[in-house]
């Protein structure tokens, strides 16, 4: 599948319309971007049914800025809609394998029963 360009007109569909987006903040200019893209598009064949996107952080400061990216490149993988991995640093196609993996395999029923009961939590405090 062709990575997605993700912009802050196009976010919410992105996400609220795949169960699973793995999304590369970058930039131009920045050399650790410059090599992780190509171990980024390699991976991105290899899930069909993962939708890939990058930011290009220069592009769309807004969308940098909502999600308090401060480093580049930036991972974030979002499942129904849940952040669950979000860190910066290029890493190499081993781990970027095994994180989707894991992400793939990660219980949402229970993380959103996790965030149900923190928020009672917190709202009771």
């Amino acid at each position: 599948m062709a990575i997605v360009e993700i912009t802050k007109d196009n976010f919410d569909e992105v996400v609220n319309n795949n169960d699973v987006v793995v999304i590369d903040f970058w930039a131009e200019w920045c050399g650790p971007c410059k090599t992780f893209a190509p171990i980024f598009q390699a991976t991105s064949e290899k899930y069909p049914d993962v939708v890939f996107g990058k930011v290009n952080t220069e592009e769309q400061m807004e969308l940098a800025g909502h999600f308090d990216i401060r480093s580049i490149p930036t991972l974030m993988v979002v499942r129904e809609k849940v952040i669950l991995y979000a860190k910066p640093g290029a890493v190499p196609a081993q781990s970027l394998e095994t994180l989707v993996d894991k992400m793939l395999k990660v219980d949402m029923v229970q993380v959103r029963d996790e965030i149900a009961s923190a928020e009672a939590q917190q709202s009771s405090s």
